[in-house]
């Protein structure tokens, strides 16, 4: 694969020129940005998938929601739908994307929309009879005719947008000079025990701007599953089957092997499509362990005895100061 991806870079040369022109011209302000009065917040990656966005913006969600209206605002990434869409949370991940239906289905108080139009989506949700104060921009980093008044940007442990090189050569969306449009930065996904001088070397290869605030965070695995009404612990489960359509299921895989589980790995690719056949197969398994993206696209399609998702949280370092940022931009 990697030698195939050298081959690959006359075409990452092109595509870097693309998108290196597209910056440049909103940068000059010959493709208009539109900025807003109440507090917009982007969580996105310059690497394509695999930095939990989810997690993060579940992270702000908990932060404000008991202090500020809020909404997400996400474009419903492989929906069947188009256009703006108010979720109720009796939607399918097929109508509005899985993680929109995960947002709406943990926090069913607050509002959560898709539309691949960011300006149009945020105008409508503004036109709500109960309008948000705050609005959270799902994976909207390169969605630059927003222009929101925090960005934070994430980058994964392990695969960092420094180590990375422009599509389809690499992973990475655009260049990463594009990194310092973020006012935040967060290395995601770090071992428990990333030492003070570990984080020093990842900074220093970072090389972030002064104004620039960086922090660390890892993921926060629960000991129990779920399926929306019930509750088991994991080493109580006996053998099942690990079904991940995530860009990188290995963090999962390792934690479940760290607690000796006896279980196979069925690996499908980020926002897999279950096709009839693959369902078939499934339904033939006694237990399955998902992500709760997974959940989202599998819960209507097999048995609430047979399925369960396993939670996470990201824990951030210095999370008082993170959280100070956050409710400040947000007007706490």
């Amino acid at each position: 694969m990697k030698h195939f991806r050298k081959i690959l870079f006359p075409f990452a040369l092109l595509y870097g020129f693309a998108v290196f022109l597209r910056n440049k011209l909103f940068d000059l302000g010959v493709f208009s940005s539109k900025s807003y009065t109440f507090p917009v917040v982007c969580v996105g990656n310059l690497n394509v998938g695999g930095t939990g966005k989810s997690p993060m913006v579940e992270l702000l969600i908990k932060l404000l929601k008991d202090r500020k209206k809020i909404a997400v605002l996400s474009r419903g990434y492989k929906r069947e739908t188009n256009g703006f869409f108010l979720l109720t949370g009796k939607e399918t991940a097929a109508q509005v994307g899985d993680e929109p239906l995960q947002f709406k289905t943990k926090f069913p108080e607050i509002a959560v929309a898709v539309d691949e139009n960011r300006q149009r989506g945020i105008e409508k949700l503004r036109q709500l009879q109960t309008p948000p104060e705050v609005v959270l921009l799902d994976d909207a980093f390169q969605h630059r005719k927003v222009r929101a008044g925090l960005n934070i940007l994430l980058t994964a442990y392990g695969d960092l947008y420094c180590d990375d090189f422009l599509l389809p050569a690499g992973n990475l969306r655009e260049q990463r000079s594009g990194a310092a449009r973020a006012d935040i930065v967060v290395v995601t996904k770090c071992p428990e025990k990333l030492t003070l001088e570990g984080q020093q070397q990842i900074k220093k290869k970072l090389g972030l701007k002064e104004n620039q605030q960086l922090f660390f965070s890892t993921i926060g695995y629960s000991s129990s599953v779920l399926n929306g009404e019930i509750s088991r612990k994991l080493a109580d489960l006996g053998f099942f089957t690990l079904v991940t359509g995530i860009a990188n299921p290995k963090p999962l895989s390792d934690f479940l092997h760290s607690m000796n589980l006896d279980f196979n790995h069925l690996e499908f690719s980020d926002h897999h499509r279950f096709k009839d056949s693959e369902l078939e197969n499934l339904r033939k398994k006694k237990r399955i362990v998902t992500t709760e993206k997974d959940f989202m696209r599998l819960k209507n399609e097999l048995s609430k005895e047979q399925l369960f998702f396993l939670p996470i949280k990201t824990e951030i370092s210095d999370h008082v100061k993170f959280e100070e940022m956050v409710k400040v931009f947000a007007g706490n």
